[in-house]
């Protein structure tokens, strides 16, 4: 029974040993504790008790020390001339001395050898549950490359090659995507979480605008570099994304740089994020340049920035100019106004020539007796300021541009309809 109990503890020893992220001096902090509370527990005090772990053979040494005396009152710690005698057979010693004699791991019994064996790997796991944390908390940001192992409906599991768990949520996800086990796949390290005490929960991350920034800093070595630095992106996955960046180098051109060749290095970040459209801009302190940059290729007639920062952005296009600078679903504009911090308006500026039309029109503000204010902000989001602007479109793209029901825009159209027969 006793070798059974010392291949036993030495398998605890191996699998501790081979824990590589486990530095030598806290390996060995841990078994030498893990020993002595055993030995606190089963003879009350672990005071006179030397432990010697050998970490490299998986072997453990436990001296027991004790105090020579005439009379024991404690046979834990305490020994006559007699006893010392008739364990070590030597009669040198005197009252007062030291006796000290090798522990066997027989003297724990069988069930205090699984108590060191479950403590010992209760604290194995503790550690490489703390090297798992401390190692991904130092990476949130970066660029992971894994593959994937599993996939359920709420998430997909990634496996490092030590076998640590990553989880993308469908949440971060492009929309529309599906992975298959083995398939590898990129991301970007969004979070570290304890719950419960569990093994870390890390998550990554897609949709994240730091992965698209992880991206370029990959696919354009200038950004790698520090002779381009992309200032912010905004997005929205799977959709449409916009980048603005910097050169410090006269001599380059930041655009052209992160565009490559024939598109040949942005070609790839769109594929990567499921063709989602990334227009790459140049970077301005001017919120009222950025905007007209950002909502290119459509043209602005004017921008009113308003008084203060919290006021709405008023831009002013041609009618014909409003749809670009809108993008479906207004997404364009949607972002042009995350990458200023400000909320945009567009409103339609009719040219000159066309000053008559506009005396027969009427502004949706004079049909709010008729038709909810919401719905009126709702189609001015969209670039309608009047009858005649909502008229205009298609009930089908209105529902779908302004987010309104179809029974909705229904009622919206009847009313300006009516504004203008006979």
């Amino acid at each position: 029974m006793e070798k059974e109990k010392v291949i036993t503890l030495i398998d605890a020893f191996k699998d501790f040993k081979e824990e590589k992220n486990i530095d030598r001096p806290v390996m060995m902090g841990v078994l030498k504790d893990v020993f002595m509370t055993q030995l606190a527990k089963t003879y009350g005090s672990a005071d006179n008790f030397d432990v010697i772990v050998n970490v490299d053979k998986g072997t453990c040494e436990i001296y027991q020390n004790f105090d020579i005396v005439e009379e024991v009152e404690n046979p834990n710690a305490e020994m006559t001339l007699e006893q010392v005698k008739a364990d070590s057979g030597e009669d040198d010693y005197e009252i007062g001395d030291q006796y000290t004699k090798s522990l066997p791991l027989s003297a724990f019994g069988r069930r205090g050898i699984l108590n060191i064996r479950q403590n010992l790997q209760g604290r194995i796991m503790d550690i490489e549950k703390a090297n798992v944390y401390k190692k991904y908390s130092e990476k949130v940001g970066e660029l992971f490359s894994g593959e994937v192992y599993q996939t359920w409906a709420k998430e997909v599991l990634i496996l490092d090659e030590d076998g640590n768990e990553l989880h993308i949520p469908k949440a971060e996800q492009i929309a529309g995507e599906r992975f298959k086990k083995s398939d590898s796949v990129r991301a970007i390290i969004k979070s570290v979480e304890m719950k419960g005490g569990t093994t870390p929960y890390i998550t990554l991350s897609r949709t994240s605008p730091d992965f698209l920034e992880r991206l370029f800093e990959q696919e354009v070595p200038e950004i790698a570099d520090g002779l381009i630095t992309v200032k912010k992106v905004v997005r929205i996955p799977g959709e449409r994304a916009k980048v603005a960046v910097e050169s410090y180098d006269d001599r380059i051109d930041p655009i052209g740089a992160c565009i490559g060749v024939k598109g040949s290095r942005i070609l790839g970040i769109v594929r990567e994020l499921r063709n989602e459209n990334i227009d790459v801009i140049q970077w301005s302190q001017n919120p009222s340049l950025m905007i007209q940059r950002a909502l290119n290729p459509a043209h602005v007639s004017s921008i009113d920035m308003g008084q203060s920062p919290e006021d709405k952005v008023k831009v002013y296009m041609q009618p014909d100019e409003v749809r670009k600078g809108i993008g479906r679903g207004g997404c364009n504009i949607h972002l042009a106004g995350m990458l200023v911090g400000r909320e945009i308006e567009v409103w339609r500026e009719l040219p000159k020539d066309a000053a008559h039309d506009e005396e027969e029109d009427v502004i949706l503000d004079e049909f709010a007796n008729e038709i909810d204010e919401w719905v009126i902000d709702r189609l001015k989001a969209i670039g309608c300021d009047t009858a005649k602007d909502v008229l205009a479109i298609p009930a089908e793209d209105i529902a779908k541009r302004a987010d309104l029901e179809d029974e909705t825009v229904a009622d919206v159209l009847r009313i300006l309809a009516a504004e203008f027969e006979d």
